[in-house]
Protein backbone atom coordinates (compact mmCIF):
# COMPACT_ATOMS: atom_id res chain seq x y z
CA UNK A 1 0.00 0.00 0.00
CA UNK A 2 2.89 2.35 0.74
CA UNK A 3 4.57 1.59 -2.59
CA UNK A 4 1.90 2.15 -4.41
CA UNK A 5 1.09 5.27 -2.61
CA UNK A 6 4.27 7.19 -3.31
CA UNK A 7 3.86 5.60 -6.82
CA UNK A 8 0.55 7.58 -7.46
CA UNK A 9 1.86 10.65 -5.60
CA UNK A 10 4.88 10.53 -7.78
CA UNK A 11 3.49 10.02 -10.91
CA UNK A 12 3.01 13.18 -12.73
CA UNK A 13 0.13 12.65 -14.40
CA UNK A 14 -1.62 12.45 -11.07
CA UNK A 15 -0.45 15.84 -9.30
CA UNK A 16 0.41 17.90 -12.48
CA UNK A 17 -3.81 17.94 -12.73
CA UNK A 18 -4.23 18.24 -9.46
CA UNK A 19 -1.69 21.32 -9.55
CA UNK A 20 -2.96 22.92 -12.07
CA UNK A 21 -6.62 22.65 -11.10
CA UNK A 22 -5.52 24.40 -7.40
CA UNK A 23 -3.40 27.30 -9.15
CA UNK A 24 -6.42 27.80 -11.38
CA UNK A 25 -8.93 28.18 -8.38
CA UNK A 26 -6.62 30.60 -6.38
CA UNK A 27 -6.58 32.60 -9.67
CA UNK A 28 -10.28 32.85 -9.41
CA UNK A 29 -10.19 34.28 -6.16
CA UNK A 30 -7.12 37.18 -6.98
CA UNK A 31 -8.88 38.13 -10.45
CA UNK A 32 -12.28 37.98 -8.36
CA UNK A 33 -10.70 40.27 -5.67
CA UNK A 34 -8.91 43.21 -8.21
CA UNK A 35 -12.39 42.92 -9.96
CA UNK A 36 -14.37 44.42 -7.02
CA UNK A 37 -11.82 47.24 -6.84
CA UNK A 38 -11.71 48.15 -10.14
CA UNK A 39 -15.45 47.98 -10.08
CA UNK A 40 -15.55 50.37 -6.78
CA UNK A 41 -13.09 52.43 -8.86
CA UNK A 42 -14.93 52.87 -11.80
CA UNK A 43 -18.29 53.79 -10.04
CA UNK A 44 -16.37 55.87 -8.17
CA UNK A 45 -15.08 57.77 -11.03
CA UNK A 46 -19.12 58.22 -12.36
CA UNK A 47 -20.40 59.73 -9.59
CA UNK A 48 -16.94 62.26 -9.68
CA UNK A 49 -17.78 63.14 -13.50
CA UNK A 50 -21.35 64.28 -12.33
CA UNK A 51 -20.64 65.26 -9.20
CA UNK A 52 -23.50 65.71 -6.78
CA UNK A 53 -25.58 66.23 -9.39
CA UNK A 54 -26.42 70.39 -9.76
CA UNK A 55 -25.47 72.21 -12.20
CA UNK A 56 -24.41 71.66 -15.60
CA UNK A 57 -23.10 68.55 -14.47
CA UNK A 58 -25.80 66.95 -12.96
CA UNK A 59 -26.92 66.75 -16.45
CA UNK A 60 -23.67 65.08 -17.92
CA UNK A 61 -25.28 61.62 -17.94
CA UNK A 62 -27.68 62.40 -20.52
CA UNK A 63 -24.23 62.84 -22.89
CA UNK A 64 -22.03 60.25 -21.03
CA UNK A 65 -24.63 57.30 -20.19
CA UNK A 66 -25.59 56.91 -23.73
CA UNK A 67 -22.53 57.05 -25.27
CA UNK A 68 -20.66 54.53 -23.10
CA UNK A 69 -23.47 52.28 -23.44
CA UNK A 70 -22.63 52.47 -26.95
CA UNK A 71 -19.42 52.16 -27.05
CA UNK A 72 -19.72 49.04 -24.51
CA UNK A 73 -22.08 47.41 -27.36
CA UNK A 74 -19.76 48.21 -30.53
CA UNK A 75 -16.92 46.70 -28.63
CA UNK A 76 -18.69 43.59 -27.18
CA UNK A 77 -20.07 43.24 -30.81
CA UNK A 78 -17.09 43.59 -32.59
CA UNK A 79 -14.20 42.36 -30.18
CA UNK A 80 -15.93 40.54 -27.89
CA UNK A 81 -19.23 38.84 -28.91
CA UNK A 82 -21.10 36.77 -26.16
CA UNK A 83 -19.65 38.90 -23.33
CA UNK A 84 -23.33 40.81 -23.55
CA UNK A 85 -25.33 40.62 -19.87
CA UNK A 86 -24.34 38.99 -17.54
CA UNK A 87 -22.35 35.79 -18.00
CA UNK A 88 -24.73 33.16 -15.98
CA UNK A 89 -26.19 31.89 -19.05
CA UNK A 90 -23.29 31.73 -21.15
CA UNK A 91 -21.83 29.31 -18.66
CA UNK A 92 -24.45 27.66 -18.16
CA UNK A 93 -24.69 27.17 -21.70
CA UNK A 94 -21.35 26.34 -21.99
CA UNK A 95 -22.37 23.23 -19.96
CA UNK A 96 -24.32 22.09 -22.16
CA UNK A 97 -22.07 21.83 -25.30
CA UNK A 98 -19.76 19.21 -26.26
CA UNK A 99 -17.91 20.88 -29.50
CA UNK A 100 -14.50 22.81 -27.59
CA UNK A 101 -14.81 25.20 -30.33
CA UNK A 102 -18.15 26.46 -29.43
CA UNK A 103 -17.56 26.46 -25.55
CA UNK A 104 -14.68 28.54 -26.17
CA UNK A 105 -17.27 31.13 -28.27
CA UNK A 106 -18.50 31.43 -24.70
CA UNK A 107 -15.75 30.58 -22.15
CA UNK A 108 -12.01 32.17 -22.96
CA UNK A 109 -9.44 34.18 -21.60
CA UNK A 110 -10.39 36.80 -24.24
CA UNK A 111 -13.48 36.78 -22.56
CA UNK A 112 -11.92 37.33 -19.61
CA UNK A 113 -10.47 40.17 -20.41
CA UNK A 114 -13.42 42.03 -22.36
CA UNK A 115 -15.91 41.08 -19.97
CA UNK A 116 -14.06 42.57 -17.20
CA UNK A 117 -13.00 45.65 -19.45
CA UNK A 118 -16.72 46.14 -20.32
CA UNK A 119 -18.27 46.25 -17.04
CA UNK A 120 -15.80 48.63 -15.78
CA UNK A 121 -16.96 50.94 -18.44
CA UNK A 122 -20.71 50.14 -18.18
CA UNK A 123 -20.11 51.37 -14.65
CA UNK A 124 -18.02 53.90 -15.49
CA UNK A 125 -21.11 55.49 -17.49
CA UNK A 126 -23.14 54.85 -14.90
CA UNK A 127 -24.93 51.60 -16.42
CA UNK A 128 -27.53 49.80 -13.29
CA UNK A 129 -25.25 46.87 -13.37
CA UNK A 130 -22.85 44.83 -11.27
CA UNK A 131 -19.66 42.44 -11.13
CA UNK A 132 -21.15 39.53 -9.47
CA UNK A 133 -22.53 37.88 -12.61
CA UNK A 134 -19.64 38.76 -14.73
CA UNK A 135 -17.53 37.06 -12.05
CA UNK A 136 -19.29 34.19 -12.73
CA UNK A 137 -18.23 33.64 -16.21
CA UNK A 138 -14.56 35.08 -15.98
CA UNK A 139 -13.95 32.17 -13.21
CA UNK A 140 -15.88 29.64 -15.63
CA UNK A 141 -13.39 30.95 -18.51
CA UNK A 142 -10.09 30.48 -15.82
CA UNK A 143 -11.17 27.33 -14.81
CA UNK A 144 -12.29 25.95 -18.18
CA UNK A 145 -8.65 26.96 -19.48
CA UNK A 146 -7.29 25.52 -17.13
CA UNK A 147 -8.60 22.17 -18.26
CA UNK A 148 -6.76 22.51 -21.31
CA UNK A 149 -3.40 23.00 -19.91
CA UNK A 150 -3.84 20.55 -17.72
CA UNK A 151 -5.42 17.99 -19.32
CA UNK A 152 -8.56 17.51 -17.51
CA UNK A 153 -11.73 15.75 -18.99
CA UNK A 154 -14.21 16.91 -16.34
CA UNK A 155 -14.99 20.08 -18.57
CA UNK A 156 -18.78 20.51 -17.25
CA UNK A 157 -17.57 19.62 -13.23
CA UNK A 158 -14.82 22.40 -14.02
CA UNK A 159 -17.74 24.89 -15.56
CA UNK A 160 -19.40 24.41 -12.32
CA UNK A 161 -16.59 24.53 -9.90
CA UNK A 162 -14.99 28.00 -11.33
CA UNK A 163 -18.90 29.44 -11.47
CA UNK A 164 -19.03 28.54 -7.66
CA UNK A 165 -15.52 30.06 -7.09
CA UNK A 166 -16.64 33.18 -8.61
CA UNK A 167 -20.04 33.61 -6.62
CA UNK A 168 -17.86 32.45 -2.90
CA UNK A 169 -15.54 35.33 -3.99
CA UNK A 170 -17.33 38.06 -5.45
CA UNK A 171 -19.11 38.42 -2.06
CA UNK A 172 -17.14 36.06 0.24
CA UNK A 173 -19.87 33.91 0.17
CA UNK A 174 -18.60 30.51 0.03
CA UNK A 175 -21.79 28.64 1.25
CA UNK A 176 -23.32 30.78 -1.29
CA UNK A 177 -21.43 29.74 -4.34
CA UNK A 178 -21.81 25.99 -3.50
CA UNK A 179 -25.61 26.18 -3.28
CA UNK A 180 -25.76 28.40 -6.71
CA UNK A 181 -23.49 25.66 -8.33
CA UNK A 182 -26.17 22.97 -7.47
CA UNK A 183 -29.29 24.67 -7.52
CA UNK A 184 -28.38 27.88 -10.32
CA UNK A 185 -26.02 25.97 -12.27
CA UNK A 186 -26.68 22.68 -12.13
CA UNK A 187 -30.02 22.49 -11.52
CA UNK A 188 -29.25 18.96 -10.18
CA UNK A 189 -27.14 17.81 -7.71
CA UNK A 190 -23.88 15.59 -8.99
CA UNK A 191 -21.78 13.33 -6.65
CA UNK A 192 -18.38 13.25 -8.74
CA UNK A 193 -18.61 16.79 -9.05
CA UNK A 194 -18.98 17.84 -5.24
CA UNK A 195 -15.37 17.49 -4.68
CA UNK A 196 -14.02 19.80 -7.09
CA UNK A 197 -16.67 23.18 -6.44
CA UNK A 198 -15.64 22.35 -2.63
CA UNK A 199 -11.86 22.94 -3.10
CA UNK A 200 -12.82 25.87 -5.91
CA UNK A 201 -14.65 27.30 -3.60
CA UNK A 202 -11.73 27.28 -0.68
CA UNK A 203 -9.01 28.06 -2.28
CA UNK A 204 -10.62 31.02 -4.02
CA UNK A 205 -11.98 31.75 -0.78
CA UNK A 206 -8.34 31.55 1.17
CA UNK A 207 -6.91 33.96 -1.85
CA UNK A 208 -9.77 37.07 -1.22
CA UNK A 209 -9.51 36.53 2.35
CA UNK A 210 -5.81 36.93 1.92
CA UNK A 211 -6.45 40.70 0.05
CA UNK A 212 -9.05 41.74 1.70
CA UNK A 213 -9.68 39.88 5.22
CA UNK A 214 -13.05 38.50 6.48
CA UNK A 215 -15.79 40.58 5.92
CA UNK A 216 -19.54 40.79 5.29
CA UNK A 217 -20.64 42.19 2.34
CA UNK A 218 -23.40 44.40 3.40
CA UNK A 219 -21.85 44.53 7.45
CA UNK A 220 -23.90 42.69 10.53
CA UNK A 221 -27.30 43.18 9.94
CA UNK A 222 -29.19 43.37 13.17
CA UNK A 223 -32.50 43.18 14.60
CA UNK A 224 -34.97 40.07 14.38
CA UNK A 225 -38.33 39.53 12.79
CA UNK A 226 -41.16 38.30 15.02
CA UNK A 227 -43.34 35.90 13.42
CA UNK A 228 -46.30 37.16 15.19
CA UNK A 229 -45.54 40.86 14.42
CA UNK A 230 -43.75 40.77 11.22
CA UNK A 231 -45.71 38.14 9.66
CA UNK A 232 -47.96 40.51 6.91
CA UNK A 233 -44.35 42.19 6.19
CA UNK A 234 -43.46 38.83 5.26
CA UNK A 235 -46.27 37.99 3.25
CA UNK A 236 -46.04 41.00 1.63
CA UNK A 237 -42.25 40.92 0.83
CA UNK A 238 -42.81 37.28 -0.48
CA UNK A 239 -45.94 37.95 -2.94
CA UNK A 240 -45.18 41.35 -3.87
CA UNK A 241 -41.33 41.13 -4.27
CA UNK A 242 -42.31 37.93 -6.08
CA UNK A 243 -44.33 39.45 -8.33
CA UNK A 244 -42.18 42.31 -9.26
CA UNK A 245 -39.10 39.53 -9.59
CA UNK A 246 -41.37 37.59 -12.52
CA UNK A 247 -41.97 41.25 -13.74
CA UNK A 248 -38.19 41.90 -14.01
CA UNK A 249 -37.61 38.47 -15.97
CA UNK A 250 -40.67 39.00 -18.25
CA UNK A 251 -39.66 42.10 -19.61
CA UNK A 252 -35.89 40.98 -20.22
CA UNK A 253 -36.43 37.93 -21.70
CA UNK A 254 -38.85 39.44 -23.98
CA UNK A 255 -37.05 42.61 -24.39
CA UNK A 256 -33.68 40.63 -25.22
CA UNK A 257 -35.98 37.94 -27.59
CA UNK A 258 -37.74 41.05 -29.07
CA UNK A 259 -34.41 43.08 -30.10
CA UNK A 260 -32.39 40.09 -31.04
CA UNK A 261 -34.77 39.41 -33.65
CA UNK A 262 -34.97 42.87 -34.80
CA UNK A 263 -31.38 43.32 -35.31
CA UNK A 264 -30.77 40.31 -37.67
CA UNK A 265 -31.08 42.91 -40.37
CA UNK A 266 -28.16 45.42 -39.82
CA UNK A 267 -27.13 43.98 -36.39
CA UNK A 268 -24.37 46.26 -35.59
CA UNK A 269 -26.16 49.33 -36.57
CA UNK A 270 -29.59 48.34 -34.91
CA UNK A 271 -27.15 47.16 -31.57
CA UNK A 272 -25.38 50.59 -31.15
CA UNK A 273 -29.27 52.36 -32.05
CA UNK A 274 -30.37 49.97 -28.85
CA UNK A 275 -28.12 50.53 -26.79
CA UNK A 276 -28.30 54.63 -27.19
CA UNK A 277 -31.35 54.72 -26.29
CA UNK A 278 -31.48 52.61 -23.46
CA UNK A 279 -28.50 54.60 -22.01
CA UNK A 280 -30.75 57.41 -22.21
CA UNK A 281 -33.64 56.40 -20.46
CA UNK A 282 -31.07 55.38 -17.84
CA UNK A 283 -29.51 58.73 -17.52
CA UNK A 284 -33.29 60.28 -17.52
CA UNK A 285 -34.34 58.02 -14.78
CA UNK A 286 -31.28 58.68 -13.02
CA UNK A 287 -31.42 61.86 -13.07
CA UNK A 288 -34.84 62.14 -11.78
CA UNK A 289 -34.27 60.11 -8.93
CA UNK A 290 -31.29 62.17 -7.64
CA UNK A 291 -28.82 59.94 -8.92
CA UNK A 292 -29.72 57.14 -7.22
CA UNK A 293 -30.42 54.42 -9.65
CA UNK A 294 -27.03 54.62 -11.18
CA UNK A 295 -24.51 52.20 -10.30
CA UNK A 296 -24.97 48.79 -8.26
CA UNK A 297 -27.62 50.19 -5.84
CA UNK A 298 -24.95 48.82 -3.15
CA UNK A 299 -24.52 51.92 -1.21
CA UNK A 300 -28.53 52.22 -1.49
CA UNK A 301 -29.12 48.14 -0.47
CA UNK A 302 -26.84 48.81 2.68
CA UNK A 303 -28.15 51.96 3.90
CA UNK A 304 -31.30 50.31 4.07
CA UNK A 305 -30.47 47.50 5.79
CA UNK A 306 -28.56 49.77 8.55
CA UNK A 307 -31.97 51.87 8.97
CA UNK A 308 -32.22 54.32 6.86
CA UNK A 309 -35.09 54.06 4.68
CA UNK A 310 -35.48 54.71 0.55
CA UNK A 311 -37.45 56.59 -0.63
CA UNK A 312 -40.76 54.76 -2.22
CA UNK A 313 -39.96 55.29 -5.62
CA UNK A 314 -36.57 54.32 -5.86
CA UNK A 315 -37.70 50.30 -6.59
CA UNK A 316 -39.41 51.84 -9.16
CA UNK A 317 -36.95 53.61 -11.11
CA UNK A 318 -33.91 51.10 -10.03
CA UNK A 319 -35.97 47.86 -11.49
CA UNK A 320 -36.32 50.24 -14.61
CA UNK A 321 -32.57 51.29 -15.55
CA UNK A 322 -32.47 47.22 -14.50
CA UNK A 323 -34.20 46.42 -17.68
CA UNK A 324 -32.81 48.70 -19.67
CA UNK A 325 -29.28 47.91 -18.86
CA UNK A 326 -29.81 44.41 -19.45
CA UNK A 327 -31.35 44.26 -22.55
CA UNK A 328 -29.37 46.76 -23.50
CA UNK A 329 -26.36 44.61 -25.02
CA UNK A 330 -23.53 45.66 -22.90
CA UNK A 331 -22.06 43.65 -20.51
CA UNK A 332 -22.93 43.56 -16.93
CA UNK A 333 -25.00 41.54 -13.98
CA UNK A 334 -27.93 41.91 -12.04
CA UNK A 335 -26.68 40.55 -8.43
CA UNK A 336 -26.40 43.71 -6.74
CA UNK A 337 -28.91 45.94 -8.64
CA UNK A 338 -31.77 43.44 -7.76
CA UNK A 339 -30.68 43.47 -4.42
CA UNK A 340 -31.11 46.60 -4.12
CA UNK A 341 -34.69 46.58 -5.83
CA UNK A 342 -35.37 44.48 -3.15
CA UNK A 343 -34.11 46.83 -0.51
CA UNK A 344 -36.51 49.34 -2.07
CA UNK A 345 -39.43 47.10 -1.84
CA UNK A 346 -38.59 46.34 1.47
CA UNK A 347 -38.67 49.77 2.68
CA UNK A 348 -41.63 50.43 1.12
CA UNK A 349 -43.51 48.34 2.43
CA UNK A 350 -42.15 48.38 5.86
CA UNK A 351 -43.91 51.89 5.71
CA UNK A 352 -47.42 50.29 4.91
CA UNK A 353 -46.91 47.01 7.61
CA UNK A 354 -44.80 47.96 9.91
CA UNK A 355 -41.32 46.94 10.81
CA UNK A 356 -38.07 48.32 11.13
CA UNK A 357 -36.97 49.51 7.70
CA UNK A 358 -33.52 47.58 7.78
CA UNK A 359 -35.68 43.99 8.54
CA UNK A 360 -37.78 44.84 5.75
CA UNK A 361 -35.50 45.78 3.30
CA UNK A 362 -33.73 42.23 3.96
CA UNK A 363 -37.26 40.14 3.27
CA UNK A 364 -37.77 42.78 0.15
CA UNK A 365 -33.98 41.55 -1.08
CA UNK A 366 -35.24 37.57 -0.32
CA UNK A 367 -38.49 37.70 -2.13
CA UNK A 368 -37.31 39.81 -5.05
CA UNK A 369 -34.35 38.16 -6.12
CA UNK A 370 -35.80 34.67 -5.49
CA UNK A 371 -38.74 35.70 -7.92
CA UNK A 372 -36.02 36.99 -10.76
CA UNK A 373 -33.40 34.15 -10.45
CA UNK A 374 -36.44 31.86 -8.98
CA UNK A 375 -33.36 29.93 -6.85
CA UNK A 376 -35.21 30.00 -3.50
CA UNK A 377 -32.04 28.20 -1.30
CA UNK A 378 -29.74 30.68 -3.31
CA UNK A 379 -31.56 34.01 -2.48
CA UNK A 380 -31.70 33.29 1.23
CA UNK A 381 -28.16 31.88 1.66
CA UNK A 382 -26.42 34.68 -0.24
CA UNK A 383 -28.43 37.21 1.59
CA UNK A 384 -27.63 35.39 5.11
CA UNK A 385 -23.66 35.42 4.85
CA UNK A 386 -23.86 38.97 3.20
CA UNK A 387 -25.01 40.52 6.06
CA UNK A 388 -24.17 38.20 9.12
CA UNK A 389 -27.55 37.90 10.69
CA UNK A 390 -28.50 34.33 11.72
CA UNK A 391 -31.26 35.41 13.94
CA UNK A 392 -33.75 35.32 10.58
CA UNK A 393 -33.08 32.37 8.61
CA UNK A 394 -36.55 31.01 8.63
CA UNK A 395 -38.31 34.45 8.16
CA UNK A 396 -35.89 34.81 4.82
CA UNK A 397 -36.65 31.07 3.84
CA UNK A 398 -40.22 31.70 4.12
CA UNK A 399 -39.80 34.81 2.14
CA UNK A 400 -37.39 33.82 -0.43
CA UNK A 401 -40.24 30.17 -1.10
CA UNK A 402 -43.11 32.92 -0.98
CA UNK A 403 -40.99 34.88 -3.81
CA UNK A 404 -40.30 31.72 -5.65
CA UNK A 405 -43.72 30.12 -5.91
CA UNK A 406 -45.36 33.78 -7.12
CA UNK A 407 -42.63 34.02 -9.59
CA UNK A 408 -43.56 30.50 -10.97
CA UNK A 409 -47.59 31.33 -11.01
CA UNK A 410 -45.94 34.36 -13.45
CA UNK A 411 -43.17 33.17 -15.40
CA UNK A 412 -42.49 29.42 -15.85
CA UNK A 413 -38.98 30.44 -17.68
CA UNK A 414 -35.96 30.99 -14.79
CA UNK A 415 -34.76 33.63 -15.86
CA UNK A 416 -30.71 32.69 -16.15
CA UNK A 417 -31.68 29.04 -17.79
CA UNK A 418 -34.24 30.84 -20.38
CA UNK A 419 -31.41 33.43 -21.54
CA UNK A 420 -28.96 30.29 -21.89
CA UNK A 421 -30.98 28.79 -24.30
CA UNK A 422 -29.96 31.11 -26.96
CA UNK A 423 -26.60 30.58 -26.67
CA UNK A 424 -27.25 26.99 -27.27
CA UNK A 425 -29.91 27.77 -30.26
CA UNK A 426 -27.06 29.71 -31.73
CA UNK A 427 -24.34 26.60 -31.13
CA UNK A 428 -26.94 24.54 -33.15
CA UNK A 429 -27.41 26.85 -36.01
CA UNK A 430 -24.09 27.40 -36.74
CA UNK A 431 -23.52 23.12 -36.70
CA UNK A 432 -26.44 23.23 -39.05
CA UNK A 433 -25.15 25.72 -41.00
CA UNK A 434 -21.67 23.98 -40.98
CA UNK A 435 -23.21 20.26 -41.64
CA UNK A 436 -25.37 21.76 -44.66
CA UNK A 437 -22.00 23.17 -46.48
CA UNK A 438 -19.65 20.04 -45.65
CA UNK A 439 -19.97 16.60 -46.24
CA UNK A 440 -17.48 16.02 -42.92
CA UNK A 441 -19.06 14.53 -40.27
CA UNK A 442 -18.96 16.19 -36.97
CA UNK A 443 -19.95 15.54 -33.22
CA UNK A 444 -23.03 16.75 -32.27
CA UNK A 445 -22.41 19.87 -30.37
CA UNK A 446 -25.28 19.63 -27.62
CA UNK A 447 -25.17 17.27 -24.87
CA UNK A 448 -28.15 14.33 -25.25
Amino acid sequence: MLRRTRAMWGSRRVWQPRLVFWTGAVTVGLVSVLFAKLADIAQFGFHAIIGDGDGWRGLLPLLVTPVGFMLCAWAAHVYFPNSQGSGIPQAIAARHLRDEEERSRLLSLRMVVGKIGLTLLGLLCGASISREGPTVQVGASIMLQVARWGGMAQAKGLILAGSAAGVAAAFNTPLAGIVFAIEEMGRTYQARTNGLVLTAVILAGLASLGLLGNYTYFGIAEGTVSFVADAPLILACGVIGGSLGALFSLLVLKGTRQIRRWNVLQPLLRTLLVAGLCGIGVALIGIASGGLTFGTGYAQARGAIEGAPLPWFFFVGKLAAGVLSTVSGIPGGLFAPSLAVGAGIGSSLSLIFGGGTGIAALLGMAGYFAGVVQAPMTAFVIILEMTGNHDNVIALMVTAMLGYGTARIISHEPLYHALSRIFVADAIRRYRAEAATSSMHREPVIRS
